[in-house]
């Protein structure tokens, strides 16, 4: 059984944080052997990200706030709040919006390594 809470996180680097930007929790990754990750990331309030998972299926469940969800390959957006969830499932290239602070629960497939960054695309390589 594994069992983490936020200060574990922090104390053996599972968590990044950008002030005002983002966080990024990570509670589970490659090397605990489950086959995916999951994080919980918080977004600041105007804050817009570009991204595109290449090589990862992605789903998200707004845990707090509000936001949109733009598909950049049709122009279709959904408005986001608490209890909405949005998967990534045809690797779509989209633009996440925070409107208020958000906090989402992600989960990836494959798992992430946590050594992971966004490249030009706003994608993670496969590691």
């Amino acid at each position: 059984m594994i069992v983490r809470n936020l200060d574990e996180l922090k104390a053996t680097g599972r968590f990044t944080e950008k002030p005002g930007l983002f966080t990024s929790a990570r509670y589970l990754l490659k090397d605990d052997g489950v086959g995916f990750t999951m994080t919980q990331t918080t977004l600041g309030a105007g804050q817009t990200l570009e991204m595109e998972y290449k090589y990862h299926i992605e789903a998200n469940l707004v845990i707090e706030g509000e936001g949109l969800v733009t598909d950049l390959a049709t122009g279709e957006e959904h408005a986001l709040q608490s209890g909405s969830m949005y998967a990534l499932d045809k690797h779509d290239r989209h633009r996440m919006q925070a409107i208020s602070d958000m906090r989402l629960v992600c989960v990836f497939t494959p798992a992430l390594t946590g050594q992971e960054t966004h490249d030009e695309d706003g994608s993670y390589p496969l590691l």
